[in-house]
């Protein structure tokens, strides 16, 4: 209850984009982790075909975050998140309207340029909002993510027993939702006019060494945070041969952000820097792929419902262990962010960082999921360890990395002070 309290003392432009957030998270997770399967089964398309409505989603959104974080700068974040969010409703509706590949092809590129638009911009409205409260106010951020992206899956599982569409209309229905939302509530704010060129402004991000190197040094943490849906999900349908308990994985990781995101956030915020604290989440992270390895390439199946249980602990502790780093990191990444450079461009630096951290994370599963297909090939020897290792390594080498910028002075010290200007 604490938390509730706690989202009170912001004001309602915060609160309404934690909603959003909320929204957001399970307006997407009802509808795309099924596209796959309908595209497939119901339309009768091909592996290649599918491969390439996914990709195309996939890659408008990542491909233009830098766009989306300049026009959050230049135009405003408010009208920036309205658009995104409207662009995705009629995005989704196409998908529940239309069978031709033409109509779902267009269908994914505004859903995916949707995605680039709101989401350096929500971030970039919510870091300018919170003011000296950036940490507390992405701890939020992180909980309501989070939970959207249990529930949307849920829903999306029992609207499936209507049909496919059902499940789109709907996503189209919540992004309306809040699309509306957004316009009657966020306060407008005058944006102060550019005294540079787009171009300008994006060779000032890209000089910016500290920044880059840092945001190269947070690729484990996606690279990672994207096992939740991938490696640790298999790991727990393979130690206990129940689909459902794939389920688990994220379940876990919901119940401990609602109870201790923002606790965890408060405890570490004064005791000691930023860098320091998200290279601790950073070998957390690598460390949760430790104790999965224990029923790693168990190719029996488990006897009865005891064994099944035990098997499923070192996975779910994992996926405990991986949380909380997400949780001891990301708040603080987040925070750290708007520091790198000047106000006026917060939007760009968040829409390179996360276009960045978008190419990690497919780099980042592409060798994950070769890994495992390689520890398949091997059985039950050490080659079943191999993704397991991967990750580790990967965690530990992006704590590595960022402890070493931390002690070279690279990362930011102090945080911009907010100027907002009531239009």
């Amino acid at each position: 209850m604490k938390t509730w309290h706690e989202i009170r003392g912001f004001p309602l432009a915060v609160r309404l984009l934690l909603v959003n957030q909320l929204g957001v998270n399970t307006g997407f997770y009802l509808l795309i982790p099924y596209l796959a399967t309908h595209l497939g089964d119901d339309l009768g398309m091909s592996a290649a075909v599918v491969g390439i409505v996914l990709g195309v989603r996939n890659l408008s959104q990542q491909g233009l975050f830098l766009i989306g974080g300049s026009a959050a700068d230049r135009l405003g974040a408010r009208g920036v998140i309205i658009a995104g969010c409207a662009i995705r409703t009629v995005g989704f509706a196409l998908f529940a309207l239309g069978d031709g590949l033409p109509v779902l092809l267009a269908a994914s590129v505004l859903s995916g340029v949707a995605g680039a638009l709101f989401n350096p911009a929500v971030r970039t409205y919510l870091a300018q909002e919170a003011g000296e409260r950036k940490a507390e106010a992405f701890a939020l951020f992180n909980v309501f993510a989070t939970t959207g992206a249990l529930i949307g899956p849920v829903l999306g599982s029992a609207l499936l027993l209507v049909d496919f569409r059902a499940s789109a209309l709907t996503a189209a229905g919540i992004f309306a939702l809040l699309t509306v939302a957004q316009a009657l509530v966020l306060p407008a704010r005058r944006v102060p006019p550019a005294g540079s060129s787009v171009t300008a402004d994006w060779r000032e991000v890209a000089g910016n060494r500290s920044f880059l190197a840092f945001a190269l040094a947070m690729v484990g943490m996606f690279t990672l945070e994207n096992q939740l849906y991938l490696l640790l999900p298999a790991a727990a349908r393979q130690a206990t041969g129940w689909d459902g308990a794939a389920g688990l994985v994220l379940l876990v990781g919901t119940i401990t952000g609602v109870a201790f995101q923002l606790r965890i956030t408060r405890a570490l915020q004064g005791r000691g820097s930023r860098g320091r604290w998200i290279a601790t989440g950073l070998v957390l992270m690598g460390l949760a792929f430790v104790p999965p390895m224990l029923v790693a390439g168990a190719d029996t199946p488990p006897d009865g419902a005891q064994d099944a249980t035990l098997r499923a602990l070192p996975v779910l502790a994992g996926a405990l262990l991986l949380h909380l780093g997400v949780m001891t990191a990301q708040p603080f990444v987040m925070e750290l962010i708007p520091g790198f450079g000047r106000q006026a461009l917060t939007g760009t630096y968040f829409g390179v960082f996360y276009a960045v951290s978008g190419i990690a994370a497919a780099v980042g599963n592409a060798a994950v999921g070769w890994a495992m297909d390689t520890g398949r090939q091997g059985g039950d020897g050490p080659a079943a360890l191999l993704p397991w290792v991967c990750c580790v390594a990967a965690g530990l080498a992006s704590a590595a990395a960022v402890t070493w910028l931390h002690r070279n002075g690279t990362l930011p010290r102090k945080q911009p002070a907010p100027e907002v200007v009531t239009a």
